[in-house]
Order: C-alpha cells, then sequence, then structure tokens
C-alpha cells in the first residue's frame, strides 16, 4: 500500500506576472517551480504553505488561496506526492535568492515549461484563470507522463487529505 507525503506549493502571482524559483538543490533540482515543501509535524497546511514560501524566497504571504490538489506518483516509489497548490498576491517583502532558492519574476508568456516539471503546462491554464483542479500525475522517472487526469472542482474544501 502507497504512503502519502503532504506537500505544498506557493504561486506569487501578479497581475500579468509570476514569481518562479529555480531549484538550486534537492528533489526538482534544476527546474524553475513554485515554492513550497513538506508540512512539518503539527503545523496545518496553510501554515506549512506560508513558512516554506518565507523561508524559500524572503517572501511573508499575508493571505493565500488554495488553488488545486495534486497527487504525484512516480513508478517504483511507494510513496504519493500529495501537493496543495495555493497562490497569492497578497504578500510583504522582496523575493530573495536563499540556499535552496533563486526567484525570478516571469511575464505570463514567457513562462520558461522547458526547464519545469512536464506536467506544470497541463495545469497552469486552470491556475491562470482561477478554475479550482484536482488531478493526478503518474512519472516514469523525473521526465515522462505515463498517465494523467485534471478535472475542475467546485471547491477544494471536501478533498480528504
Amino acid at each position: 500500500m502507497a504512503s502519502k507525503k503532504v506537500l505544498t506549493l506557493v504561486f506569487v502571482k501578479e497581475p500579468g506576472k509570476i514569481l518562479l524559483g529555480m531549484k538550486k538543490r534537492g528533489f526538482g533540482q534544476g527546474r524553475w517551480n513554485g515554492f513550497g515543501g513538506k508540512v512539518e509535524k503539527g503545523e496545518t497546511i496553510l501554515e506549512g504553505a506560508k513558512r516554506e514560501l518565507l523561508e524559500e524566497s524572503g517572501v511573508t504571504a499575508n493571505s493565500l488561496t488554495k488553488v488545486g490538489l495534486i497527487n504525484f506518483e512516480f513508478e517504483k516509489d511507494p510513496v504519493i506526492l500529495e501537493v496543495h497548490i495555493f497562490k497569492t498576491s497578497d504578500y510583504n517583502g522582496s523575493p530573495m535568492e536563499t540556499e535552496e532558492m533563486r526567484p525570478q519574476w516571469y511575464t505570463d508568456d514567457a513562462i520558461p515549461f522547458d526547464k519545469m516539471w512536464p506536467d506544470d503546462h497541463l495545469w497552469f491554464p486552470y491556475m491562470f484563470s482561477n478554475r479550482l483542479f484536482e488531478a493526478y500525475f503518474l512519472f516514469q522517472g523525473m521526465d515522462v507522463i505515463v498517465s494523467h487526469w485534471i478535472k475542475e472542482v467546485e471547491s477544494l474544501d471536501n478533498i480528504v487529505s
């Protein structure tokens, strides 16, 4: 039976642009992504998302809006990654490079999908058009999507972690 690891992913979004971070080490190294990671024992998913954003970018989210939930599975790995996706335009501070991430703003029409996870271009349109979504991706290695589905949902409140 597979086990789940609860993770967060936060995107700082302003009209016409998005903040991405180049992952400098660990899982996803060498790819542009949002900011996030593991939810620590004793913290809520929301608290974990805010902490990870601050640790990885120097930005403090005043509020976060949950936009999606994605379950990632990797062949030959029994752990399913349950990733809670958030976005915010309500934040304080200026993005700064950290040990883990190098933040950079991208215009919405110049997002470097070729240097990101292969699934991102499939669900970013949901996030950009403010449509709540749930998705599943099965990967072979780190670059090949074996199967997937994405569906728009009315609410993310009733999705059980």
